[in-house]
C-alpha cells in the first residue's frame, strides 16, 4: 500500500531547482511520478529521483529560455528572491503574485 504524502509546496508558488539554475511557477503536482518510462530513464541514474514522492509542473525559466519543467519535490525549494517569473504562459493561469505566491485566474466571464 502506498503512503501518500502531502505536497510540500502549492499551485501558483514561485519555486528552484536545487541542482540546476532554473526556477519557475508550479501549475500543476502530481502525488506520484505521472509521467513516462522513458522520460524517467533519461534521467542519470546517481540523480534519479524516486517515483513515490509529488512531481511538480512549472512554468520554467533559465537565463536562456523558458518552458515547461517536471520535477521531484526533493529537487525544489522555495524561491524567495521577490522577483516576478517571466514565462508567457503565466498569465493563462494567473493574474498577479502575492509575497512570490501567483493567484490562480477566477472563472472566465464571471
Amino acid at each position: 500500500m502506498l503512503k501518500t504524502r502531502t505536497a510540500k509546496f502549492q499551485i501558483g508558488q514561485t519555486v528552484k531547482h536545487r541542482v540546476y539554475p532554473f526556477r519557475g511557477v508550479i501549475f500543476d503536482v502530481d502525488p506520484i511520478f505521472n509521467n513516462t518510462e522513458e522520460w524517467y530513464q533519461s534521467i542519470p541514474e546517481d540523480v534519479r529521483p524516486h517515483k513515490e514522492q509529488p512531481f511538480y509542473h512549472l512554468f520554467a525559466e533559465n537565463e536562456d529560455t523558458d518552458y515547461i519543467a517536471y520535477v521531484s519535490e526533493q529537487n525544489l525549494l522555495p524561491d524567495d528572491s521577490g522577483q516576478p517569473v517571466q514565462h508567457p504562459q503565466i498569465s493563462e493561469l494567473f493574474e498577479g503574485s502575492d509575497d512570490g505566491v501567483y493567484k490562480l485566474r477566477g472563472p472566465v466571464g464571471h
